[in-house]
């Protein structure tokens, strides 16, 4: 090997770039690119063919830099395309767009068909990316339909298959579910429907707890009374609000208690609604045991979507019962506290309490 030859093998391995080509980096993929001067081509870091010699190999800041250079793209890792991971991405984006623009959920082949991939394929990258089946995701977008029809429409009826159901029997079968009530009473704002609710000072400020015959529907925090009853109010416009049975103060005093000591207090009967992922969402948050703490990115990878990471965040946010349902156990990879519904205060106070022995 020549003198010229060796220099410029000595720098290219000392770049550490070398070290993101030779360990193949697809988070190094579209930061840079080299070329190989034998065959003549420049590739992505990622790039799955043979490594090259690094006496033939060159770095280049972007792909205009590369073809300036002489070099075509490689047909192997496709350079001058998005990268895997952004393609993957879009195509996913893609489905959601079809299903959620669809009156009916399309079937997984058209699915497929509409990105370029095998149903095999598709159903696996959409569970993979969103932490749900195409066939959940569809769901949850007629729930959230159904939901807006239900204030729109003349009739139950025409909101059930405005929302892009194809019977109005398999709707009801999972109303209360998703409702907590009959669709009929969701439509006008739950009339009659008794819901008892109280506002109690605790340690952490105002502490509202409502439950309807169910089990409880929602635990808040915050510093004003009033504001927290407008907020139920405002939820179940044209329910009937009272201040409950001794049944019910019993289950505030319970509330109370697992704000105040959550190791020591017993468990209580929930009135939750929400789509299949918030609930293996909200599942997962209670088998956390109290004074420990995971990251998001955690969470996702216990209910086995391990790239769902904002839609697990999202899914704490949409928790409505505070405490009860421990979304403050979640905390960012670092693990620095952020992201309370009911304040980041709270949520400091409500680890620090669990955390004591």
């Amino acid at each position: 090997m020549s003198e010229k030859a060796l220099a410029r093998r000595a720098r290219v391995t000392d770049d550490p770039r070398w070290a993101q080509v030779c360990a193949r980096d697809a988070s190094a993929d579209d930061t840079f690119y080299y070329s190989v001067e034998t065959t003549g081509v420049y590739c992505r870091p990622s790039c799955a063919a043979r490594l090259a010699r690094p006496e033939n190999v060159a770095f280049h800041t972007s792909r205009a830099e590369a073809e300036r250079a002489g070099f075509r793209p490689c047909k192997r890792c496709r350079p001058e395309q998005p990268a895997l991971g952004e393609r993957r991405a879009q195509q996913v984006a893609a489905m959601c767009r079809l299903i959620e623009q669809s009156e009916q959920p399309p079937r997984l082949e058209q699915l497929a068909q509409h990105v370029g991939l095998s149903p095999f394929h598709a159903q696996r990258l959409f569970k993979a990316l969103t932490g749900v089946t195409p066939r959940a995701y569809a769901a949850a977008q007629r729930e959230e339909r159904v939901r807006a029809q239900l204030g729109q429409s003349g009739s139950v009826t025409e909101a059930i298959y405005a929302a892009g159901y194809g019977s109005s029997a398999r709707f009801y079968e999972k109303s209360q579910a998703l409702l907590g009530m009959a669709p009929s009473d969701y439509r006008k704002g739950a009339p009659e429907q008794e819901i008892w609710a109280a506002v109690v000072p605790c340690s952490l400020g105002q502490l509202l707890v409502a439950a309807t015959a169910r089990g409880v529907c929602a635990i808040a925090l915050g510093d004003n009374a009033d504001e927290l009853r407008r907020e139920l109010a405002g939820r179940f416009s044209r329910a009937r609000l009272s201040q409950g049975d001794p049944g019910f103060e019993r289950t505030v005093a319970q509330v109370t208690a697992l704000v105040e000591a959550p190791a020591s207090a017993a468990k209580l009967p929930l009135d939750i609604q929400g789509s299949a992922f918030q609930q293996r969402v909200w599942r997962a948050l209670c088998a956390i045991p109290a004074g420990q703490t995971i990251s998001y990115a955690e969470l996702a990878r216990r209910i086995g979507a391990p790239r769902a990471v904002r839609a697990v965040a999202s899914a704490c946010a949409a928790n409505v019962l505070a405490v009860a349902i421990p979304c403050h156990r979640v905390v960012r990879s670092d693990g620095s506290i952020s992201g309370y519904r009911w304040g980041v205060a709270r949520k400091r106070k409500l680890l620090a309490r669990e955390a004591r022995p």
